[in-house]
């Protein structure tokens, strides 16, 4: 089998960077990195395979890579691909569905206990030594158990968050997505509904769609102004759904009782961002699939898709491209 070059722009474990090794040649090199920027640029004249994530793509780097047959991404989300140009040029895009969806899931649900319960603020009093008397009204936070579930995005991630709450808490899920979608559950545990319905009846809305040109900036003025009087918002999906401005409004006028934040429109969150100690926003650094276990078959996944298509073979996941 002929050699290949292989461009690997992300850290990736040893075992995993061994599996690439053993049947291509491998230039490492960040373009965020400073000192190996420039090495970036320099490779892609010669690269066939590129494997990595958190770098947005653009068509020009591309054409610099007149070579490139594959490019491996280690998520599930591909915003930051120029899907068009990577079509034009027959260029196949991997990605790793799946194997974070049962991760991510946990952490939106852990999202939702934490904001409703306030555990945060509740941490952070407890650190500073505020904690001087048994709580009161204003420490209380509210029950999760039997509230009205909202998820917005009901692909994999959305079903796997429907049944840990309706199975695990007893809450009435309402699911909207873009495409009709069974739920997944026993009868009369969940229901698809208009985003208007949805927005309007949850007590909690987690959102976790893709970034398209259709949802970017979905949930903005309007969109807040329809949500139930102290509903809480969960973010898992992408930053620039939500118009953070609006966002900021609807927590300091009260409509919103709080917010969980795992994503932004800009990552990582500026030092000056009001997003970043606002004290009903959870804020967290894009960790929805930041576990050892899932990163770990997250990158072994890449490495086969990468390899698959250098081989001639069909990766385990490529995104359609139309």
């Amino acid at each position: 089998m002929t050699r290949r070059c292989v461009l690997v722009y992300r850290d990736l474990p040893g075992p995993q960077l061994d599996r690439i090794r053993r049947e291509h040649d491998v230039i490492q090199a960040d373009p965020r990195r400073e000192d190996q920027r420039a090495a970036f640029f320099e490779a892609l004249p010669h690269v066939d395979g590129m494997i990595g994530s958190s770098v947005r793509l653009d068509a020009a780097m591309l054409d610099r890579a007149p070579g490139l047959r594959v490019v491996s991404s280690i998520s599930v989300g591909v915003d930051a691909y120029p899907l068009d140009a990577l079509r034009d040029r027959g260029i196949v895009l991997c990605h790793t569905p799946d194997v974070l969806t049962e991760s991510v899931a946990d952490l939106l649900f852990g999202m939702v206990l934490a904001t409703s319960r306030r555990m945060c603020e509740m941490s952070s009093m407890v650190r500073a030594g505020r904690w001087l008397h048994n709580v009161g009204a204003d420490e209380y936070g509210w029950d999760v158990h039997g509230k009205t579930l909202g998820i917005v995005g009901y692909g994999r991630i959305g079903q796997a968050l429907a049944r840990r709450a309706a199975l695990g808490f007893g809450m009435p899920v309402l699911h909207h997505s873009r495409r009709p979608a069974d739920s997944g559950l026993p009868d009369g545990k969940a229901r698809a509904v208009g985003l208007d319905e949805l927005l309007e009846c949850a007590d909690f809305i987690v959102l976790v769609l893709p970034l398209t040109g259709q949802t970017r900036g979905l949930i903005g003025p309007q969109a807040f102004a329809r949500m139930k009087p102290g509903a809480i918002l969960i973010n898992g999906a992408r930053g620039p759904i939500v118009q953070e401005r609006a966002l900021l409004d609807a927590l300091d006028s009260g409509r919103l009782r709080a917010a969980g934040l795992d994503v932004f429109d800009v990552e990582p969150l500026p030092l000056d961002s009001p997003l970043r100690d606002h004290p009903r926003i959870l804020a967290l650094p894009h960790i929805g699939s930041a576990t050892h276990e899932t990163r770990t078959a997250m990158a072994e996944m890449a490495v086969t898709n990468l390899l698959n298509v250098l081989r001639g073979e069909a990766p385990l996941a490529a995104y359609p491209l139309g």
